[in-house]
């Protein structure tokens, strides 16, 4: 039974989770302790706040009961040979929770500085909470060394993504791309330019970006429709600057939704029980907004 007194290195060396299960937790400063349970997950995440044990438990019961009943939940992006040429790939891959067939995607990326993915935080719980909706959510794990690394392993998912969209039982038509702080900004990288700009083919763009608590400020005219949330106790990203962005992509018509909470602090991930709860509910709403309009030019 998982509870939040489980070891961390238990569910990494879970059986079940053979191959993969030392990507659930960010394990760059390496293998956690062995007394260290889901209670203490926070204390690897350096740069996120609000860190809910509740939540922590929840995906990794979710997990192993999707296992159990023979899902696939973990997808690698490389192949092996591609893995040899570059061991960083090793580290890499897709976190799948199915939802209802034929229901459109979404690719979660979290944040970490580009020095750790903060996945146990800030991309599983949103991709379940997404599957639970009817979405079929995907949580990447990508490289941290650069940000044009982290890009090329996004491109690569969604070219995985595409190409095996019937087995996955996904629709690929108004697909959203989704991050938070160093994960927004490559869900705004590859939702601005493209997968053909990181070494894959090019695939439709994503129906909207979906960022939390960034200082992104690149923008442009090919940049889908954006929503942005963030704390107003950011001590890493100034609320300012996501939404001098988000006006600026305004005045190209491209249409766009910020929220900000005055309160909160970085890396709120799903702000249970903090003012920003219920901020998904927001964002998939303009996800859907934005999705019938694209769907419409198809």
């Amino acid at each position: 039974m998982i509870h939040a007194g489980t070891k961390i290195t238990d569910v990494i060396d879970d059986p079940i989770f053979e191959g993969y299960g030392r990507l659930i937790f960010p394990t760059v400063f390496g293998r956690p302790s062995r007394s260290m349970t889901l209670e203490d997950a926070g204390d690897m995440l350096i740069y996120h706040n609000y860190v809910n044990t509740d939540t922590t438990v929840d995906v990794i019961r979710e997990m192993r009961e999707r296992r159990m009943k023979g899902e696939k939940i973990f997808w690698d992006i490389y192949t092996e040979t591609e893995k040899m040429q570059d061991p960083d790939k090793r580290d890499t891959g897709l976190f799948f929770f199915r939802g209802n067939r034929e229901y459109p995607f979404a690719v979660v990326c979290a944040g970490g500085g580009f020095y750790y993915v903060g996945s146990i935080h800030e991309s599983l719980p949103h991709a379940l909470e997404l599957s639970r909706r009817g979405y079929n959510g995907f949580a990447l794990v990508y490289r941290t060394r650069t940000a044009d690394a982290a890009c090329e392993d996004l491109a690569r998912a969604l070219t995985v993504i595409f190409s095996n969209a019937e087995k996955l039982g996904a629709d690929t038509a108004g697909y959203s791309l989704w991050g938070g702080s160093a994960g927004a900004r490559i869900a705004a990288y590859v939702g601005a330019y493209g997968t053909g700009a990181f070494r894959e083919p090019s695939l439709p763009h994503a129906a909207a970006v979906i960022m939390q608590y960034t200082g992104h400020s690149q923008y442009s005219r090919q940049d889908p429709p954006t929503y942005a949330c963030v704390g107003g106790r950011d001590g890493i990203a100034d609320w300012r600057v996501m939404k001098r962005r988000l006006e600026c992509l305004k005045t190209f018509g491209i249409d766009t939704e910020f929220h900000l909470y005055p309160e909160l602090r970085h890396g709120f991930g799903l702000g249970l029980g903090t003012e920003a709860e219920g901020w998904i509910d927001d964002a998939v709403s303009f996800w859907e907004r934005n999705r019938k309009e694209e769907c419409k030019k198809l």
